[in-house]
């Protein structure tokens, strides 16, 4: 039992029958009160750890969320009145004096689970009532859990914890920044911190050797359910280390954190290629609860003389015993899914009974070999339905992973905890208009050491030294290990057309002390909201986050976004403009 002091000396809901006798004081708010007679009344008592009932035999006018102080004896419950649903159903309060701390309006909707069908925005106005629900205590702990068992870890692991600014300048390669304006070098801003990256390698040039951080980081893009503008994640980073290195700290903090809410520690964390995650599960973040993989098709169709099949990749997916699910209608539905998501169309089939032949609009097309062939392969049984698609290999695993995820995808709280890092992302993607390379991850990645010498001869297969973690198909963090060295950086911003001046310009700050001896290093951040979320069984962060901000970005509760003095404005230099029409 924790142990309360000043006002009480117990929780409410860690009281049980093992108390019978002794007399105590609980303080929180009713949660309910129930009349029982004349002088007679039953409040049920509230805290962060759950309801005691109390009888209270005087006329105390009480009522709910109001704040209460009650001191009582602990009872058994009458015979027939026990509550199995409640730790505390064995015992009540009795022979109770009542002290009412603090009066209260009666709340705009109700703190019980029927919260959970109330608008959000309704209970983010009231937040700081919502988040008296057993729900978002619950979260709110699971959170502080997390947090503690990271740190531990990394501590554990001679981690040291520095902070790095809020305030720096600006680096807009990646999402949108939050700039702050300056006022005493009015028309100049700083940036809210997107990461720590910067920081924390540089850390590594000064020789800390293992730095890491809880960080809170900002971005300024659209908000979803696994997306804030403030969002909290461990920074870390770490000198004279490889890519396994890096994957075995971030492996154990992630364990220990699950540990510590669950009760139970993962498996070991295993590792997938970034090719063989797309090539089985269509997606760098792939869940691998359940199956529908992907399957390899390209070689029945090697001679087809079917038109939508001269393709240089031709996958499916086999959706088992799911044929008389899927009607026309449906089925036209997964087909525009299939074109929305990049693909010049999707042929489905049907396994009919016997599973030797199929029911389609193009099985007339199909010679008896690549039939077999897809019987085969597929192992295809009566009752399956069968998506394909044909296409360039990338479009045609990407819409095929759009297809499995709505296919087969159980809820976040569903089925087990699967990790999974992902390694070996390529290092460029596509290219610009002036045809340089596009860096994969940030232009400080290193390339995987067997693809250097194709840099520039083949840089679209050069691998990189990046990961991803992943958990039950989403992406928790990424890192990588960095360029240390400058002749290689200056090499990595020429193929992606930067000059040394524009170089020296945008990154001269961070770049210089690379030319004074910078140690090999790599690192990682994740963020801790998606893992909580996860681990408390949320499809969306705002739950596991004490103050989020809803999709618009407008804080319900205190009106953020405001505007301010003129006298604010004048003092940074700055003026507004009237909004477009």
């Amino acid at each position: 039992m924790t142990e309360a002091a000043g006002m009480r000396t117990d929780y409410c809901g860690e009281l049980r029958a093992t108390d019978v006798g002794r007399q105590v004081s609980v303080c929180g708010w009713v949660a309910k009160r129930r009349e029982h007679g004349e002088h007679l009344a039953f409040v049920d008592l509230r805290d962060h750890t759950g309801v005691i009932q109390c009888v209270v035999h005087d006329d105390t006018d009480v009522r709910s969320e109001y704040v209460l102080r009650i001191t009582g004896t602990v009872a058994p419950r009458p015979e027939g009145t026990v509550n199995d649903k409640l730790p505390t159903g064995q015992i009540e309060l009795q022979d109770c004096t009542v002290e009412i701390l603090s009066a209260a309006e009666p709340p705009p909707f109700p703190l019980d689970d029927r919260a959970d069908d109330v608008d959000e925005l309704v209970r983010l106005r009231y937040r700081y009532l919502d988040l008296r629900r057993e729900r978002m205590q619950k979260n709110l702990r699971v959170r502080a859990k997390v947090n503690s068992a990271i740190r531990r870890s990394m501590e554990a692991q001679d981690f040291i914890e520095v902070e790095t600014p809020m305030l720096m300048p600006s680096t807009p390669e990646g999402a949108r920044e939050f700039l702050v304006p300056s006022r005493q070098r009015p028309g100049d801003f700083y940036a809210l911190p997107q990461s720590p990256q910067l920081y924390k390698q540089l850390l590594m040039v000064g020789g800390t050797d293992r730095y890491f951080q809880i960080a809170r980081c900002l971005r300024d893009e659209d908000l979803r359910a696994d997306r804030q503008y403030e969002f909290m994640q461990l920074d870390a980073e770490a000198s004279f280390v490889t890519q396994d290195d890096v994957l075995a700290f971030i492996s154990e903090a992630v364990v220990a954190a699950a540990e510590a809410v669950t009760g139970e520690r993962p498996p070991e964390i295993q590792q997938i290629t970034w090719h063989e995650a797309m090539d089985r599960y269509g997606i760098d973040k792939p869940d691998l609860r359940f199956g529908l993989e992907l399957v390899e098709l390209t070689a029945i169709f090697s001679e087809t003389g079917f038109n939508a099949f001269k393709a240089p990749s031709i996958k499916g997916i086999k959706v088992p015993g799911a044929a008389a699910d899927y009607g026309r209608n449906k089925l036209d539905g997964l087909t525009d899914r299939a074109k929305a998501s990049g693909a010049k169309g999707l042929v489905w089939l049907k396994v009919d009974e016997g599973g030797t032949t199929f029911t389609s609009p193009v099985a007339k097309f199909l010679s008896e070999a690549e039939v077999a062939g897809l019987v085969a392969t597929f192992e295809a049984e009566a009752g399956d339905l069968l998506l394909i698609v044909a296409d360039e290999w990338a479009n045609t695993c990407e819409v095929l992973g759009v297809l499995r995820n709505e296919l087969g995808r159980p809820p976040v709280h569903e089925g087990p905890y699967r990790y999974v890092w992902v390694v070996d992302f390529p290092m460029f993607v596509g290219r610009d208009d002036a045809g340089n390379p596009k860096p994969g991850h940030h232009p400080f990645t290193h390339p995987h050491p067997d693809d250097m010498d194709k840099l520039e001869s083949d840089p679209m297969s050069v691998r990189s030294l990046a990961y991803d973690l992943v958990l039950n198909g989403w992406e928790l963090g990424s890192g990588s290990i960095r360029i240390h060295e400058p002749d290689l950086q200056a090499r990595i911003f020429r193929l992606l057309g930067i000059s040394e001046e524009e170089a020296e310009k945008r990154f001269g700050f961070f770049l210089t002390p690379f030319k004074y001896g910078a140690p090999p290093h790599g690192g990682f951040a994740f963020g801790i909201d998606r893992l909580t979320a996860i681990l408390a069984g949320e499809e969306n962060i705002r739950e596991v986050i004490a103050f989020p901000k809803p999709q618009s970005g407008l804080d319900p509760m205190t009106g953020a976004p405001t505007t301010v003095d003129a006298n604010q404005l004048a003092d940074l230099g700055l003026r507004t403009l009237p909004k477009a029409t």
